[in-house]
């Protein structure tokens, strides 16, 4: 016998997931920006409306040679 609890599921359309979660109320009226940095290692997050971009660089150095690495990143919510 199977004792766990049972869940019903049911399919939600996108629109109705936006009234749920908040939706993307105010898209394009606000403007976020993030840096960071630390030792051989730089970052920065911009958003916008309902894009966002993220970038960094790190390099290191060590007895086996140099290490670097990059990176871009960009979302659509």
């Amino acid at each position: 016998m199977n004792l766990a609890p049972q869940v019903e599921t049911a399919e939600i359309s996108d629109a109705d997931l936006d009234l749920v979660s908040g939706g993307q109320a105010g898209g394009g009226a606000a403007l976020g920006l993030g840096a960071h940095a630390e030792a051989g290692a730089v970052g920065v997050h911009v958003e916008g409306g309902n894009l966002a971009l993220t970038a960094g660089v790190c390099a290191s150095v060590s007895a086996q040679g140099i290490a670097a690495d990059g990176h871009l990143h960009a979302s659509l919510y």
